[in-house]
């Protein structure tokens, strides 16, 4: 406030502006004259009740006041929301809504200490003139998560743990339980006690040592730990596991269909161990086929309730890491008992499908099953005989007696895809990154993996089994369904398409927005085939992705969008997946005439799975993007053929075309001019000299930094 003035007070325009904002804030059902606020803001002078006066004109006319028959009250009022705070580097964090309304401000100043993602209760201010929404957290409802992994930096009698997440403040840990442990030590650190000033740091204590940074057992590990996600398997389920007795009891099998003469073997990737579906066939008559699409039967192995249930439950998923695999069951249930392996009798649930030449299914039934596997075979080996027959070698290789089932069953499957894509099915075949590593689990080189004949192949019968047994639940129940676990896609939000169509546009290319289901996904389809080979084909394929809604689990069926199916489930990975152990349940108690199960308590399992589902993946894309950066550190200074991958106001991402390694040029490092983000056309502008840089177009690049800990690489241009 400004020095006294004959009785009153001196204030400039902003500091009066700021006084009368925040009278009114306080009072916010006042109705007030002129005189009033005169009095209140202590004004005596004739200039500086004229400047009051136009200033509350003013604040009239860009909507903050309103005026009620000469006098003058708050426009808008202080509103309470819930909803979830997402933290910024630089105090920028904002407020997300649950009622879907524009995010809101939250100042650091303001935040209350939350951290990112907590959910927390705040008061949106009245809006200030010629600014976005403010507000204030006042509550923090529930903390996203009370443990954090992080490094841990000693300094003196100090020590903090410092998390990858720049937005998170350091975590202080007493000095007397770190003394052991060394600088740089990657670790998993639980908050004990949360700060109620801004500027105070969280006080947490060690609950577990990772190992140091770098290495790459701690890093993964600490990955996992990120997510919330295990990474050791408890030691007594393991033990309860191996206690499980190999041989099959004989009253296990005096109700099951019996497979084990029928030729029947397993396709999976080269480094698998647990085969969780093979596939039969057999000719039943003249142009007609009996094929069987078994799985294992875990529900026979591990029982509901029990604490090997649990421990599923609430994995819900295996983990797929570039170098590792985290599963679900104990090893003993994954890789031995329940496993398809070849030469061994297994229980099974089956579909099997009597199928016409034309892979017209002419009936269908479901089945528990005793099955012995013939063989395996890694998804290389059957597609070598595929590409053989392909290139005019009908001989079989010595040793290998099943090339004609292989053939047939690619014949079909050839058939149920065309069919498929007719209905409307949409083609996403993304390439995944992989790498070969060493024994310390360094990156090598890198690979992609494609989708080929052999992989088709079993995704067909997959998806045929997968929607045969939602149907046989669904369908045949439909005046009174009852209670299943479906997977559901919803179909696109049309304000994404929208979006869609205008990025695809700068490329020349365009999808319908409008129509029938079918004739979008056709399109889409289209769109995906045009592109194929063309420098943009990653950067369409991934902004197409994310137009599209994710999959979830449900007891609601919608269908499936993305695979044109109106009935779809998940049946043939129990080993992996606990969903389709809830449908192999929900079968064996439905089969044998049992009553529909509460809706609700299915309906709150399939979330849990969904949501475990998304962090997996998360973790998954978290250990490759770990993976590149280390593979690209040993590259410093490399040039490399790029295509510019994202557009932003603090830089442009590049994607590397050799390995798809992206990375950021921040835009401070472009020399030359002053440049502009057209966020409108995607696409930073240079002020003098115009010159452009658009998503899609090709750059060179060098690599310039990488930083492991928050995995991140930054290029330089090469020009």
């Amino acid at each position: 406030m400004g020095r006294s003035y004959k009785g009153g007070v001196k204030m400039n325009r902003k500091y009066m502006m700021e006084q009368l904002m925040d009278y009114f804030r306080n009072n916010q059902d006042s109705l007030l004259s002129v005189k009033n606020l005169y009095e209140e803001l202590r004004l005596k002078t004739h200039p500086m009740r004229n400047i009051c006066l136009e200033l509350v004109l003013d604040l009239v006319d860009v909507g903050f006041l309103k005026e009620v028959n000469g006098r003058f009250q708050l426009a808008q009022k202080d509103k309470f929301m819930e909803g979830v705070l997402q933290r910024r580097v630089g105090g920028k964090n904002y407020f997300i809504p649950d009622d879907g309304s524009c995010n809101v401000f939250i100042a650091e100043r303001n935040a209350m200490g939350a951290t990112n993602g907590d959910r927390v209760k705040i008061v949106q201010y009245a809006k200030a003139p010629l600014s976005g929404p403010e507000g204030e957290v006042i509550e923090i409802l529930k903390r996203a998560k009370e443990t954090f992994v992080g490094t841990l930096q000693k300094n003196n009698d100090c020590a903090f743990v410092v998390t990858p997440d720049r937005s998170d403040k350091d975590i202080l840990v007493p000095y007397s339980a770190v003394k052991k442990l060394h600088n740089g030590d990657k670790v998993i650190v639980k908050v004990v006690e949360w700060p109620t000033e801004t500027d105070r740091s969280p006080i947490g204590k060690i609950v577990d040592v990772l190992g140091a940074s770098g290495e790459n057992e701690a890093e993964m590990h600490a990955i996992l730990a990120e997510y919330g996600l295990p990474y050791s398997y408890p030691e007594q389920l393991e033990q309860a596991a191996n206690a499980i007795p190999a041989e099959i009891p004989e009253y296990a099998l005096l109700e099951r269909e019996d497979f084990r003469d029928v030729v029947t073997f397993t396709i999976d990737p080269r480094d698998a161990k647990d085969f969780d579906d093979a596939l039969s066939i057999r000719e039943i008559g003249k142009g007609l086929w009996e094929v069987g699409v078994h799985i294992a039967d875990v529900s026979h192995y591990v029982e509901e309730g029990t604490a090997i249930d649990k421990e599923a439950f609430k994995r819900a998923t295996s983990i797929y890491l570039v170098d590792r695999t985290i599963p679900m069951l104990p090893e003993n249930l994954c890789n031995n008992l329940c496993s398809l392996r070849p030469d061994e009798d297994k229980l099974a649930y089956s579909v099997i499908f009597e199928m016409t030449d034309a892979a017209v299914v002419k009936k269908y039934r479901i089945a528990r099953t005793v099955i012995r596997s013939n063989r395996r075979y890694t998804y290389e080996e059957a597609q070598a005989i595929i590409e053989r027959f392909q290139q005019g070698g009908n001989e079989p290789l010595p040793g290998d007696e099943y090339t004609s089932q292989i053939l047939e069953l690619d014949r079909l499957a050839k058939i149920l895809r065309e069919k498929r894509f007719v209905d409307g099915a949409l083609g996403f075949d993304r390439v995944e990154v992989r790498f070969d590593i060493d024994e310390k689990g360094h990156p090598m080189s890198v690979y992609f993996k494609e989708s080929k004949d052999a992989n088709q192949l079993i995704e067909e019968f997959m998806l045929l089994a997968n929607r045969s047994v939602a149907e046989y639940i669904g369908k045949k129940q439909d005046r009174n369904p009852k209670t299943f676990v479906y997977r559901v896609h919803d179909v696109p939000d049309p304000d994404k398409l929208s979006n869609l169509q205008q990025f695809i546009s700068k490329f020349g290319y365009k999808i319908k927005v409008t129509g029938t289901n079918v004739d979008v996904a056709k399109s889409m389809n289209k769109l995906l085939a045009d592109v194929k080979g063309k420098k943009e084909q990653n950067l369409v394929e991934i902004v197409s992705i994310r137009s599209m809604q994710k999959a979830i689990y449900t007891t609601d069926n919608i269908g499936h969008y993305g695979l044109a199916f109106d009935y779809y489930t998940h049946f043939t990975s129990p080993i992996r997946r606990y969903p389709d152990l809830m449908v192999h349940r929900l079968l064996t108690r439905y089969l044998s005439g049992g009553r529909s199960v509460m809706k609700a308590k299915c309906e709150e399992n399939c979330e849990h799975c969904s949501h475990m589902e998304q962090l997996a993946e998360q973790a998954e894309r978290a250990s490759i993007k770990y993976k590149q950066v280390e593979y690209m550190a040993d590259r410093m200074g490399q040039v490399y053929d790029a295509v510019i991958s994202g557009v932003t106001e603090w830089g442009i991402y590049a994607e590397i075309v050799e390995n798809k390694c992206e990375g950021m040029i921040p835009i401070r490092t472009l020399a030359g001019d002053y440049f502009e983000f057209d966020e409108k056309n995607y696409r930073i502008v240079g002020r003098k000299t115009k010159r452009t840089y658009r998503l899609g177009d090709p750059v060179r690049v060098q690599v310039a930094k990488c930083n492991l800990e928050r995995k991140q690489m930054d290029y330089e241009l090469v020009e």
